[in-house]
């Protein structure tokens, strides 16, 4: 095979490289469609990926060369099935309509495993492999997550590269996984190199990620992981290794050492196809709200004079290095985007209960939105008089005296379909948060930080997988959430005394006003501590890491945190919050 840029003609090259190399790594269903938490369709030879408003599209077919036309009728039949506005696709040519929108231009790497090593590099990965253990497996550990974290330090990886790395341990722990970890440690045991493969496509293994130690560097240990790559790559019969995209001339200069070449031209385009509607799921409706960005002149008015300082933060001491925990509320009154871009400035690593993208958010609604089982239907566990006072609360005042006035709410949730016909902890959220949006409550502390996070460079990663939040979620115990829908007659004044006590950073305050609230109990608090403590420690002690968590978890991990050595002080509380938090 020889490199793209030798041929007079690339269209006709990239034709006949393909038919030859018939895959890209974005054909590995099982990896993209746990990457992205979407579901994959095919259309005639290609690949797409979606969910919620996003889509996906794969160029590049399944079988046979490109073609940018039939390409591009399969990618107006996606988007007309899913009803996706948000697109973004990969190809090796881009249809003529969408040249305006190109994001990226990069190319895939190839390696033939026909060829031999090259001699310098067999000598050096002999001598190397003398200082170290090598392991082929598939368990993430807290030295992988150490790893990780390092490396994302001082890599300066583009924000998509960096969503793969924390999807990493995610995709390991699926059933299905064909993901497999290339280990090196070094003669103290430390994690010096890791590699990540994808051995799930027949003809060929992918290249997909590494990372290697500042703090216990080995030498040419990255290079002896490769070496062993490419033999297992061979043991399995394959013809040859995808190593993915050139992404910066270090990563590219690394692959063309060992004999890879540009094959194949990577163009990313994306665009909306057209402005997002406003979700029938109120859930994300408010989310949608609270991440709009073509905001009127009024509007940018408003969201100044929302800012507050972010008060529920602590700080976290340890062996000189200093990170941070802060307690979010999914939804707020104010906003804290000023608050947080000043204390990005000094964190590298966010953490975050789980993942916050549309695509994760929808899968929880598909969920929630399934019939409850019949001791669980809270419209039956209401009586009548309850059901129409939670109508009154959730809904306000109506009737077109009220629509006259200009005071009856414009999104009005369905209160009886939600009860009748939802599970029960997503009845609860979605009324909620109906009742929240009218009451001017659009902010999102958690969206928030989560989109300024990434829109900053951050390395952003979830404590929690899907089933791990689903399973948090589906333990609120069903009277919790009756009782709750029940005494809504006191939303009102519990939002009062919630938000005085949030922005004056006052925890215990918060508590006051939330310990009958549905997710608050033992076990749902009590267990995911423990989780998120082991999860969140070994960042929080690289330093300039972030953890932020639902603000009732703090009471627990604030001890918890002592006790793992960390000095905890509380960061930018006014006076009346010091007065509360000492006292």
């Amino acid at each position: 095979m020889d490199t793209l840029a030798q041929h007079p003609d690339p269209a006709a090259a990239c034709a006949e490289i393909y038919t030859r190399i018939q895959g890209i790594p974005e054909h590995s269903v099982s990896l993209m469609t746990r990457a992205s938490h979407g579901r994959a369709l095919r259309i005639g030879a290609y690949l797409f990926y979606a969910a919620g408003d996003w889509l996906i599209g794969i160029g590049y077919p399944l079988q046979g060369t490109p073609s940018v036309e039939d390409f591009d009728r399969a990618l107006d039949k996606a988007i007309s099935q899913t009803g996706a506005t948000d697109c973004r696709i990969v190809a090796c040519e881009l249809p003529a309509r969408l040249a305006g929108h190109l994001a990226k231009k990069d190319a895939y790497y190839i390696l033939p495993l026909e060829r031999a090593l090259p001699k310098r590099l067999v000598n050096i990965v002999n001598k190397a492999s003398q200082s170290l253990r090598i392991e082929t497996g598939t368990t993430f550990t807290p030295q992988h997550r150490r790893l990780w974290g390092e490396f994302m330090g001082f890599a300066g990886l583009p924000s998509n590269v960096q969503v793969l790395y924390a999807s990493v341990e995610e995709l390991l722990s699926a059933p299905d996984c064909e993901i497999s970890l290339l280990n090196a440690y070094d003669g103290d045991g430390f994690l010096t190199a890791c590699l990540v493969v994808d051995t799930a496509l027949p003809d060929f293994d992918t290249y997909l990620l590494g990372a290697h130690s500042r703090q216990h560097p080995v030498p040419h240990a990255s290079d002896v992981l490769f070496a062993r790559m490419i033999a297992e790559a061979r043991q399995r019969n394959k013809a040859f290794l995808h190593l993915g995209l050139g992404v910066n001339q270090g990563i590219a200069r690394f692959k063309r050492k060992w004999g890879g070449f540009p094959a194949l031209p990577y163009l990313e385009a994306q665009w909306k196809e057209q402005k997002r509607s406003a979700s029938v799921n109120v859930i994300l409706h408010s989310i949608e709200a609270s991440l709009d960005t073509s905001l009127s002149e009024m509007e940018h008015r408003e969201h100044d004079l929302a800012q507050r300082p972010f008060r529920m933060l602590w700080r976290l001491d340890k062996d000189g290095r200093t990170s941070w925990i802060g307690g979010t509320a999914h939804f707020f009154c104010k906003s804290f985007e000023r608050s947080f871009k000043q204390l990005y400035k000094n964190i590298d690593t966010v953490l975050f209960e789980g993942h916050l993208d549309d695509a994760s958010l929808e899968t929880i609604s598909l969920v929630g939105k399934q019939p409850p089982t019949p001791s669980a239907c809270l419209y039956d566990l209401l009586s009548e008089e309850e059901r129409h006072r939670l109508e009154r609360m959730v809904r306000g005042p109506e009737g077109p005296l009220f629509r006259f006035l200009n005071v009856e709410a414009e999104n009005k949730a369905d209160v009886r379909w939600y009860l009748r016909r939802t599970q029960h902890w997503y009845a609860f959220f979605a009324l909620w948060c109906a009742f929240l949006e009218r009451r001017g409550w659009r902010y999102s502390v958690d969206l928030e930080a989560w989109r300024l996070a990434h829109s900053l460079g951050k390395h952003v990663l979830a404590m929690e997988d899907i089933e791990e939040q689903l399973e948090a979620l589906r333990s609120v115990p069903v009277e919790r959430a009756v009782n709750h829908l029940r005494n809504c007659a006191l939303w009102p004044a519990y939002l009062k005394a919630n938000a005085r006590a949030y922005l004056a950073g006052d925890l215990m305050g918060l508590m006051g006003t939330s310990t009958e609230f549905p997710t608050r109990t033992g076990h749902i608090i009590g267990t995911r501590d423990q989780r998120f403590r082991e999860r969140m420690v070994p960042y929080l002690e690289e330093g300039r890491a972030l953890a932020l968590v639902g603000s009732a978890h703090l009471l627990n991990l604030r001890s918890m945190l002592e006790e793992d050595g960390f000095t905890v002080t509380p960061e930018n509380r006014s006076l009346w919050g010091r007065i509360r938090h000492y006292g």
